[in-house]
Protein backbone atom coordinates (compact mmCIF):
# COMPACT_ATOMS: atom_id res chain seq x y z
CA UNK A 1 0.00 0.00 0.00
CA UNK A 2 1.51 3.31 -1.13
CA UNK A 3 -0.89 5.51 0.82
CA UNK A 4 0.53 6.39 4.20
CA UNK A 5 -1.69 5.29 7.10
CA UNK A 6 -3.96 7.29 9.36
CA UNK A 7 -2.86 6.72 12.96
CA UNK A 8 -5.28 7.54 15.77
CA UNK A 9 -4.31 8.15 19.40
CA UNK A 10 -7.20 8.29 21.86
CA UNK A 11 -7.18 8.54 25.62
CA UNK A 12 -8.22 10.59 28.65
CA UNK A 13 -7.00 14.10 29.46
CA UNK A 14 -3.42 14.24 30.68
CA UNK A 15 -2.34 10.87 29.31
CA UNK A 16 0.35 12.52 27.23
CA UNK A 17 -1.43 12.36 23.87
CA UNK A 18 -0.43 15.80 22.62
CA UNK A 19 3.28 15.52 23.42
CA UNK A 20 3.55 11.99 22.07
CA UNK A 21 1.45 12.70 18.97
CA UNK A 22 3.60 15.70 18.04
CA UNK A 23 6.83 13.74 18.46
CA UNK A 24 5.47 10.76 16.54
CA UNK A 25 4.28 13.00 13.71
CA UNK A 26 7.69 14.68 13.59
CA UNK A 27 9.56 11.36 13.52
CA UNK A 28 7.38 10.04 10.69
CA UNK A 29 6.93 13.34 8.83
CA UNK A 30 3.17 12.97 9.25
CA UNK A 31 0.61 15.74 9.72
CA UNK A 32 -0.33 16.23 13.37
CA UNK A 33 -4.07 16.69 13.87
CA UNK A 34 -5.17 17.79 17.35
CA UNK A 35 -8.92 17.35 17.01
CA UNK A 36 -9.55 18.32 20.61
CA UNK A 37 -8.23 21.76 19.74
CA UNK A 38 -11.22 22.25 17.44
CA UNK A 39 -13.64 21.74 20.33
CA UNK A 40 -11.51 23.96 22.56
CA UNK A 41 -11.51 26.64 19.87
CA UNK A 42 -15.29 26.50 19.64
CA UNK A 43 -15.53 26.62 23.43
CA UNK A 44 -13.28 29.68 23.42
CA UNK A 45 -15.56 31.40 20.92
CA UNK A 46 -18.60 30.54 23.07
CA UNK A 47 -16.95 32.02 26.14
CA UNK A 48 -15.96 35.20 24.30
CA UNK A 49 -19.51 35.72 23.05
CA UNK A 50 -21.12 35.01 26.42
CA UNK A 51 -22.81 31.65 25.92
CA UNK A 52 -26.32 31.50 27.38
CA UNK A 53 -26.24 27.71 27.69
CA UNK A 54 -28.61 27.02 24.79
CA UNK A 55 -27.99 24.81 21.76
CA UNK A 56 -29.59 27.48 19.60
CA UNK A 57 -26.64 29.76 20.31
CA UNK A 58 -24.27 26.95 19.36
CA UNK A 59 -26.22 26.47 16.12
CA UNK A 60 -25.90 30.18 15.35
CA UNK A 61 -22.12 30.10 15.80
CA UNK A 62 -21.80 26.84 13.82
CA UNK A 63 -23.29 28.56 10.80
CA UNK A 64 -20.72 31.36 10.72
CA UNK A 65 -17.52 30.13 12.39
CA UNK A 66 -14.50 29.30 10.23
CA UNK A 67 -11.65 27.02 11.30
CA UNK A 68 -8.13 26.71 9.96
CA UNK A 69 -5.52 24.22 11.18
CA UNK A 70 -1.83 24.61 10.42
CA UNK A 71 1.38 22.78 11.26
CA UNK A 72 4.05 25.45 11.05
CA UNK A 73 6.86 27.10 12.96
CA UNK A 74 7.37 23.89 14.90
CA UNK A 75 3.85 23.80 16.31
CA UNK A 76 0.18 23.16 15.70
CA UNK A 77 -1.87 26.31 15.20
CA UNK A 78 -5.63 26.74 15.43
CA UNK A 79 -7.23 29.76 13.82
CA UNK A 80 -10.84 30.77 14.40
CA UNK A 81 -12.22 33.40 12.06
CA UNK A 82 -8.64 34.39 11.30
CA UNK A 83 -7.52 34.67 14.95
CA UNK A 84 -4.74 32.38 16.18
CA UNK A 85 -6.15 30.98 19.44
CA UNK A 86 -3.57 28.20 19.88
CA UNK A 87 -2.44 29.38 23.32
CA UNK A 88 -5.70 30.92 24.51
CA UNK A 89 -7.54 27.58 24.36
CA UNK A 90 -5.13 25.74 26.69
CA UNK A 91 -6.72 26.69 30.02
CA UNK A 92 -8.52 24.34 32.37
CA UNK A 93 -11.69 26.41 32.05
CA UNK A 94 -11.76 26.05 28.26
CA UNK A 95 -10.92 22.35 28.54
CA UNK A 96 -13.89 21.68 30.81
CA UNK A 97 -16.23 23.66 28.57
CA UNK A 98 -14.94 21.83 25.49
CA UNK A 99 -15.60 18.49 27.19
CA UNK A 100 -19.13 19.62 28.02
CA UNK A 101 -20.08 20.73 24.51
CA UNK A 102 -18.25 17.97 22.62
CA UNK A 103 -21.23 15.62 22.92
CA UNK A 104 -23.69 18.04 21.30
CA UNK A 105 -24.71 16.40 17.98
CA UNK A 106 -24.95 19.57 15.88
CA UNK A 107 -21.46 20.66 16.88
CA UNK A 108 -20.02 17.24 16.15
CA UNK A 109 -21.73 17.32 12.75
CA UNK A 110 -20.11 20.69 12.03
CA UNK A 111 -16.60 19.55 12.99
CA UNK A 112 -16.58 16.00 11.61
CA UNK A 113 -16.00 16.94 7.95
CA UNK A 114 -13.23 19.37 8.98
CA UNK A 115 -11.38 16.53 10.70
CA UNK A 116 -11.91 13.97 7.94
CA UNK A 117 -10.83 16.35 5.22
CA UNK A 118 -7.50 16.87 6.98
CA UNK A 119 -6.85 13.11 6.98
CA UNK A 120 -8.18 12.24 3.53
CA UNK A 121 -4.75 11.77 1.96
CA UNK A 122 -3.33 9.71 4.85
CA UNK A 123 -0.07 10.35 6.63
CA UNK A 124 -1.83 11.77 9.69
CA UNK A 125 -1.49 11.36 13.45
CA UNK A 126 -4.98 12.17 14.79
CA UNK A 127 -5.26 12.78 18.51
CA UNK A 128 -8.46 13.05 20.54
CA UNK A 129 -11.13 11.18 22.49
CA UNK A 130 -12.99 9.28 19.76
CA UNK A 131 -10.63 9.24 16.80
CA UNK A 132 -10.44 5.48 16.38
CA UNK A 133 -14.00 4.73 17.42
CA UNK A 134 -16.02 7.45 15.63
CA UNK A 135 -14.12 9.97 13.53
CA UNK A 136 -11.75 7.56 11.77
CA UNK A 137 -13.21 4.08 12.37
CA UNK A 138 -11.30 2.79 9.31
CA UNK A 139 -7.94 4.13 10.47
CA UNK A 140 -5.16 1.71 9.67
CA UNK A 141 -3.50 1.93 13.10
CA UNK A 142 -5.13 2.82 16.41
CA UNK A 143 -3.67 3.45 19.84
CA UNK A 144 -5.31 4.11 23.20
CA UNK A 145 -3.00 5.94 25.58
CA UNK A 146 -3.82 5.84 29.28
CA UNK A 147 -2.26 6.64 32.67
CA UNK A 148 -3.36 6.77 36.29
CA UNK A 149 -5.25 9.87 37.48
CA UNK A 150 -2.43 10.79 39.86
CA UNK A 151 0.21 10.67 37.12
CA UNK A 152 -1.98 12.62 34.71
CA UNK A 153 -2.73 15.30 37.31
CA UNK A 154 0.98 15.75 38.07
CA UNK A 155 1.82 16.08 34.39
CA UNK A 156 -0.87 18.69 33.92
CA UNK A 157 0.31 20.57 37.01
CA UNK A 158 3.88 20.76 35.71
CA UNK A 159 2.66 21.85 32.28
CA UNK A 160 0.59 24.72 33.70
CA UNK A 161 3.35 25.81 36.08
CA UNK A 162 5.77 25.97 33.17
CA UNK A 163 3.31 28.26 31.37
CA UNK A 164 3.12 30.49 34.44
CA UNK A 165 -0.52 29.77 35.18
CA UNK A 166 -1.69 29.77 38.84
CA UNK A 167 -2.73 26.23 39.78
CA UNK A 168 -3.71 24.17 42.82
CA UNK A 169 -2.74 20.48 42.51
CA UNK A 170 -5.89 19.09 44.15
CA UNK A 171 -8.05 21.20 41.83
CA UNK A 172 -6.31 19.76 38.79
CA UNK A 173 -7.00 16.19 39.90
CA UNK A 174 -10.64 17.04 40.65
CA UNK A 175 -11.01 18.61 37.20
CA UNK A 176 -9.49 15.54 35.54
CA UNK A 177 -11.86 13.21 37.36
CA UNK A 178 -14.79 15.41 36.31
CA UNK A 179 -13.62 15.49 32.69
CA UNK A 180 -13.12 11.72 32.70
CA UNK A 181 -16.68 11.28 33.89
CA UNK A 182 -18.04 13.71 31.28
CA UNK A 183 -16.07 12.05 28.49
CA UNK A 184 -16.91 8.47 29.42
CA UNK A 185 -20.58 8.97 30.29
CA UNK A 186 -21.69 11.29 27.50
CA UNK A 187 -24.45 9.84 25.33
CA UNK A 188 -22.74 10.69 22.03
CA UNK A 189 -19.33 9.20 21.15
CA UNK A 190 -18.11 8.54 24.72
CA UNK A 191 -14.44 7.97 25.45
CA UNK A 192 -13.84 4.26 24.90
CA UNK A 193 -11.08 1.91 23.82
CA UNK A 194 -11.56 1.01 20.12
CA UNK A 195 -11.83 -2.76 19.77
CA UNK A 196 -8.79 -2.93 17.47
CA UNK A 197 -6.59 -0.44 19.34
CA UNK A 198 -3.18 -1.09 20.87
CA UNK A 199 -3.50 -0.02 24.52
CA UNK A 200 -0.47 1.63 26.15
CA UNK A 201 -0.34 2.63 29.82
CA UNK A 202 2.17 5.48 30.06
CA UNK A 203 2.10 5.75 33.88
CA UNK A 204 5.59 4.29 34.26
CA UNK A 205 6.94 5.06 30.79
CA UNK A 206 8.82 8.04 29.44
CA UNK A 207 7.63 9.93 26.39
CA UNK A 208 10.44 8.45 24.30
CA UNK A 209 9.58 4.92 25.41
CA UNK A 210 5.94 5.34 24.35
CA UNK A 211 6.97 6.83 20.99
CA UNK A 212 9.31 3.90 20.33
CA UNK A 213 6.55 1.40 21.14
CA UNK A 214 4.25 3.13 18.67
CA UNK A 215 6.91 3.32 15.96
CA UNK A 216 7.59 -0.41 16.36
CA UNK A 217 3.89 -1.17 15.82
CA UNK A 218 3.69 1.12 12.78
CA UNK A 219 6.87 -0.27 11.20
CA UNK A 220 5.65 -3.81 11.70
CA UNK A 221 2.39 -3.11 9.88
CA UNK A 222 3.77 -0.60 7.34
CA UNK A 223 7.41 -1.45 6.57
CA UNK A 224 7.62 1.39 4.01
CA UNK A 225 7.05 3.99 6.74
CA UNK A 226 10.50 4.88 8.02
CA UNK A 227 11.01 7.23 10.99
CA UNK A 228 13.71 9.86 11.23
CA UNK A 229 16.25 9.19 13.97
CA UNK A 230 16.13 11.49 17.01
Amino acid sequence: MNRRPVVTIDGPAGAGKSTISKLLASRLSFFYLDTGALYRAFAYRLKCEGWDGTEQRIADICRKIEFSLKNEAGGFHVLVDGEDVSEKIRTEEIGLLASKISAIPLLRKRLLPVQREMAAAGGVIAEGRDMGSVVFPQAEIKFFLDASVGVRANRRYLELVEKGQPVIPKDIESDLIRRDRQDRERAVAPLAVPTDAVVIDSSDKSVSQVVEIMIAVIERRYPLVKPFSE
